[in-house]
């Protein structure tokens, strides 16, 4: 059933990869808020910086678990 999930197609690439895109491309938006508040540049208020680590983090997770638990 998971490699089921795992391997949707969405425009004939499996949903998982989708997934890492859009993980990654939280964590580093995360790190941009942190550096652009670090240099002064207050666009993005650092309160936005802890609700997208944690949104990254739980990306991250649910992308490891469809990784793993597909070979189960």
């Amino acid at each position: 059933m998971l490699q089921e999930i795992s391997f949707y197609l969405i425009f004939g690439k499996p949903l998982i990869m989708y997934l890492g895109l859009l993980t990654l491309a939280v964590f580093l938006f995360t790190a941009l808020i942190a550096i652009m508040n670090r240099r002064g540049i207050h666009t993005i208020p650092f309160v936005w910086h802890p609700r997208f680590a944690v949104f990254s983090i739980a990306c991250a997770v649910v992308h490891g678990m469809l990784g793993v638990l597909m070979f189960f």
